[in-house]
């Protein structure tokens, strides 16, 4: 293999269940996030010559998948904030916790979901970048073209709006 492949791959690998979580957890459609991630990485493949660093690509795919995402809804003409999810389950399950765990973390994770429907879609778009994408502020800023100050506002907004609603529901 040529050295454009090994960074591709080694790309892909390293940022792919990233990317699909981020975009499934931005559109609620696993068919539609399918589309949205293949197109994403076809595009990183044909232009990987202008990214030669791990940090880059991965500021580039998010950048480009947040793109494409928003790119789809303006096709549609569907509004972010009035999508309905269906079931979303990515967990993923170790076979060292046992099932009460298992279905705790499922619980809270059932609970998350609910609280991020009712989050405005830039405030969303901030945590899910920061918690799923594992992002940083900086990156974050650059990435959507805002002050870092109000990225640390939007996630703090929306760290608090969903905690107020989980623990009505726990409570």
């Amino acid at each position: 293999m040529d050295y454009k492949t090994d960074f591709f791959l080694d790309i892909f690998h390293r940022t792919k269940k990233k990317i699909y979580n981020f975009v499934l957890k931005m559109t609620y459609d696993r068919m539609m996030t399918e589309d949205i991630v293949q197109d994403v990485y076809l595009k990183f493949f044909e232009s990987i010559d202008k990214l030669n660093s791990f940090s880059l690509a991965e500021i580039w795919l998010f950048t480009t998948a947040r793109n494409e995402v928003y790119q789809y809804y303006r096709k549609k003409k569907i509004h972010m904030d009035k999508y309905n999810p269906e079931d979303i389950d990515n967990v993923e399950l170790s076979s060292d916790e046992s099932l009460e765990e298992q279905l705790e973390l499922r619980d809270i994770q059932n609970h998350l979901q609910d609280a991020l429907m009712f989050i405005p879609p830039e405030q969303k778009e901030v945590f899910l970048l920061k918690e799923y994408g594992g992002l940083s502020y900086k990156e974050i800023s650059e990435m959507i073209n805002i002050d870092v100050e109000l990225v640390k506002s939007r996630l703090h907004k929306v760290r608090k709006k969903i905690i107020d609603r989980i623990s009505k529901i726990i409570n």
